[in-house]
């Protein structure tokens, strides 16, 4: 199992870096498009800033186990986030992601849940259009005013972090920033291999800047920049979701390879245990016998 999460998570892995043009040469059109209507009076519904009441929380969690505790540190950092949202007054709804999550939440009937969605083990664009559509739907129609994203990002083969990230209102530029306004977005991703040395499973890594086409000049837009901008935003919303759920499944993988790998390194201390126990006594019943037959020789004689 251990073997087979590995070769899965650098799969995970590729996906994650091969989106990673797409979506910064999306922020650079976006920007450039941003700047041309700043001086305009604009609605797009996508980056209207409202005074928040109710807060949508995205909680995307696996949908298998044995992967250590990956799902309940996710789940923990929702629960803090909804008791953080109801103490500063505000009302919150759930949309789970993931069959451990939906399990989760569907035992504690007190947690309000828009929503139960499911995704597989590679996430695709179809699935990351459904979620946005369902957060589009929710925001749009003034049903929450806010939409954050919890779930596990993908920092090395032994570490993940757990983050929360705004995702609704969308920035005009189309950086993603996490809950206190900051941005957390960035270029610089990290590879990871598995392979043997000297007999033995290790793991090498190199960072890769992934390349994008700068762009040159004025770019000269066709339609009005707003409706470009109605346009690209969605799809960059889209775009976020993917690469969060990519992320997520990176995690869960990188998290159940090391479980095996923990629950093997204590079947073998296990084993080594027992079988130093099993050869003592057997020493000592040898021992014990030996002593006998000496015993009974020195009294026959």
């Amino acid at each position: 199992m251990k073997l087979v999460a590995a070769a899965k998570v650098r799969r995970a892995q590729e996906a994650v870096v091969n989106g990673r043009p797409f979506s910064e040469n999306l922020v650079k059109v976006l920007f450039n498009v941003n700047k041309q209507i700043q001086t305009e009076d604009i609605d797009i519904p996508l980056t209207q800033v409202r005074t928040v009441k109710k807060v949508a929380l995205v909680v995307i969690t696996g949908d298998r186990g044995l992967c250590g505790g990956f799902n309940n540190f996710v789940l923990k950092k929702a629960t803090q986030r909804m008791a953080e949202l109801e103490s500063m007054g505000l009302e919150y709804v759930v949309v789970s992601i993931g069959k451990k999550g939906g399990s989760y939440f569907k035992r504690r009937p007190n947690i309000p849940v828009d929503r139960f969605l499911d995704t597989g083990v590679a996430p695709t664009t179809k699935e990351a259009q459904a979620i946005a559509d369902e957060l589009f739907s929710l925001f749009v129609s003034e049903e929450v005013d806010k939409v954050e994203l919890v779930y596990s990002k993908f920092v090395s083969l032994i570490k993940s972090d757990i983050v929360i990230h705004t995702i609704l209102p969308l920035s005009p530029q189309g950086e993603v920033c996490d809950v206190n306004g900051n941005c957390v977005d960035a270029a610089d991703d990290e590879m990871f291999r598995l392979t043997t040395k000297e007999g033995k499973f290790t793991v090498e890594r190199e960072a890769i800047r992934t390349p994008t086409e700068e762009f040159t000049g004025v770019l000269q837009f066709e339609q009005e920049p707003v409706q470009i901008l109605d346009a690209l935003l969605p799809l960059y919303l889209n775009s976020q979701i993917l690469r969060a759920l990519q992320e997520s499944v990176a995690s869960e993988l990188a998290a159940r390879m090391n479980a095996m790998n923990n629950a093997s390194d204590n079947a073998s201390e296990l084993k080594r245990n027992l079988s130093i126990s099993y050869n003592r006594q057997r020493q000592a019943k040898i021992t014990g016998e030996i002593l006998e037959i000496v015993a009974g020789a020195n009294a026959q004689g």
